[in-house]
């Protein structure tokens, strides 16, 4: 168990569950006990063993799942939104989240089905289509079981500049449309999901705005991360791995990494590969098999940031894009 870390106005009860994803140790959440309230910063991951740490931490504090007064989610990923309808089974609190959070906790049945429409579309123009079999099937499962599975509890939406429980609201998209990050200026500390993890890369996910757009998911990431650089944070707490200290620095890493992405896709370009599917291909090899949503997004997410810095172009030939350099 993870010891207690005080704060000014506040205690921290992180929440350290192991992971069993392939590049993430952990699984962090954490508890936060202030004078006037208790409350989770995420949620962890549905599993029997993630609720018996939440239970002895919650014992550590002094507490128990009844003495919660809400939920606070970074985003709405499974690993962090895990554990909520387990806790609102036992007492009903508010969960707090940003808007495009709502319609993917609550299941939406009209938004997932656009959804669903957004990625064979997308798949098809980027000249990937047979390969999203998989992802389909997954998405058409999620509409048919959403009824048993979509979150009912009241969601309290969150955005830009708003406090809540002591927390400042900024909002950090890229990984997930919904990221945010809950700032404590006076305690120099902030809790930042997905947006920066030490020892592993983030991924800018893909994915549809509300009208069914495409978010330029990449753009939105390192725009997040260079807010986390002008932070006046000495930590920052995220949801795997270690805690961060030198948030500037790594930072800088990451983006000189989305950089050099950036100039061998140009190269690939250059070589004469120009369909986004065949360019992930390359560039990934075997994964793109095995990981295929995964990678085809960070190449579709880096090929909407080129061109809108100007680098790439595309065309439209028989219903797929074809990139070229600018």
């Amino acid at each position: 168990m993870a010891e207690a870390i005080r704060q000014q106005t506040y205690t921290i009860y992180p929440v350290i569950q192991p992971a069993d994803y392939p590049t993430l140790k952990t699984i962090n959440f954490f508890l936060i006990r202030r004078e006037d309230g208790l409350v989770l910063i995420d949620a962890g991951v549905d599993t029997d063993d993630c609720m018996d740490r939440l239970r002895d931490t919650l014992k550590q504090a002094g507490a128990e799942i009844g003495d919660l007064d809400a939920i606070l989610l970074t985003h709405h990923h499974e690993d962090h939104s895990g554990l909520v309808p387990r806790i609102l089974e036992e007492k009903d609190i508010p969960v707090y989240a940003h808007r495009d959070a709502v319609p993917r906790l609550r299941l939406d049945k009209e938004f997932l089905e656009m959804r669903l429409a957004f990625f064979r579309r997308l798949y098809r123009e980027m000249g990937g289509g047979e390969m999203g079999t998989g992802r389909f099937a997954r998405l058409e499962q999620t509409i048919r079981e959403a009824p048993k599975y979509a979150l009912k509890a009241e969601i309290v939406e969150i955005g830009e500049g708003d406090r809540v429980f002591g927390f400042e609201v900024i909002e950090t998209p890229g990984h997930s449309p919904d990221s945010i990050t809950f700032l404590d200026a006076e305690g120099r500390a902030a809790f930042t999901g997905d947006v920066l993890i030490d020892g592993s890369s983030v991924n800018a996910i893909i994915d549809p705005a509300a009208n069914g757009s495409r978010l330029p998911s990449v753009s939105q990431q390192r725009r997040s991360l260079e807010r986390l650089a002008r932070l006046d944070a000495d930590v920052l707490y995220t949801g795997h791995h270690g805690s961060i200290r030198n948030h500037r620095e790594l930072v800088r890493d990451r983006i000189s990494r989305m950089d050099k992405k950036c100039e061998k896709l140009i190269s690939l370009i250059g070589s004469g590969i120009s369909v986004p599917a065949q360019i992930t291909e390359a560039y990934y090899g075997k994964l793109y098999n095995t990981q295929f949503p995964l990678v085809m997004s960070e190449i579709i997410g880096h090929l909407d940031y080129l061109e809108e810095q100007g680098k790439v172009e595309k065309a439209m030939e028989d219903g797929v894009w074809h990139y070229r350099p600018a």
